[in-house]
């Protein structure tokens, strides 16, 4: 039987927003059993909350939002991913800003804070969201799909006009080992022609070497190069297992998704009802 989990301890790390580039500081702590992930922040001494749930979804370019009473925080996937992909079912997430630190761009900075804080047994068992039917989102060009399964596994595919990324396919089955071994290190990343866009609309203020990939014409501008050979699709990965986290449950079902992203994620996880 498989119980809840939530920390055993509270830990805290700062950084910048990647968005933002304001200074954000996060504290995880624990949480009683079938509250969920909950984040919250203390504004003019009062704390306001909001669920990661799907019902909370805010519109947002590059990045999941979550909102709720007019209380917003943005990039929440990679804590969200951390938190879901090592197991914690409750915990409180307080931030200091509108934005999660992207520290060094992937999920790994959390999956430690988590490792640091121990991981509790809570006396209550989970439960998943079993898929009975298969459920499809998306076109011709980008699309994400789940399907029946007996274990709860991701393909994830994608396609850049880039000689460095091309087309990588990666399939994880979906376990606390693989994914602090294989998936929380991938970081995000950019092409370098997209970066002054980026900026132009507001974004990536706090984007630099130390927290995003870059690939330019020639090659990755970053001086200690990948992680992994493939680490754009398994940050894309990652990115979904955090999307993924908004259903408040976790799931047993085959994911595919072909040059998907945060727009479909989430769209899947609000058809929700269609598929259990």
């Amino acid at each position: 039987m498989h119980f809840q989990h939530t920390l055993g301890r509270s830990v805290s790390v700062s950084g910048v927003g990647l968005h933002s580039g304001q200074a954000s500081t996060v504290t995880l702590s624990p949480s009683p059993v079938d509250s969920g992930l909950v984040f919250s922040r203390k504004t003019n001494g009062h704390m306001e909350t909001c669920q990661a749930s799907i019902r909370n979804l805010r519109p947002m370019q590059l990045c999941t939002a979550i909102g709720s009473n007019g209380f917003q925080v943005q990039t929440t996937e990679h804590v969200l991913s951390a938190l879901w992909g090592m197991g914690i079912d409750n915990a409180h997430i307080e931030i200091t800003s509108e934005e999660v630190p992207v520290l060094d761009g992937s999920a790994a900075p959390f999956v430690q804070l988590i490792q640091a804080a121990g991981m509790i047994p809570q006396g209550r068992p989970r439960t998943y969201l079993k898929i009975l039917k298969p459920l499809y989102v998306g076109n011709h060009q980008r699309s994400l799909s789940i399907v029946p399964s007996p274990f709860p596994k991701i393909t994830y595919t994608i396609t850049y006009d880039h000689h460095l990324i091309q087309d990588q396919t990666y399939e994880h089955d979906w376990a606390t080992a693989e994914f602090k071994r294989d998936i929380a290190e991938a970081r995000t990343f950019a092409l370098s022609h997209e970066v002054e866009s980026l900026w132009a609309r507001g974004l990536g203020q706090g984007g630099s070497l130390e927290n995003t990939i870059v690939f330019s014409d020639d090659g990755v501008l970053n001086e200690d190069g990948l992680r992994f050979p493939d680490e754009c699709v398994r940050h894309k990965v990652l990115d979904l297992i955090g999307d993924l986290s908004l259903l408040g449950l976790p799931v047993i079902g085959h994911i595919i998704a072909d040059r998907s992203g945060h727009h479909l994620h989430t769209e899947l996880v609000q058809d929700r009802k269609s598929v259990v």
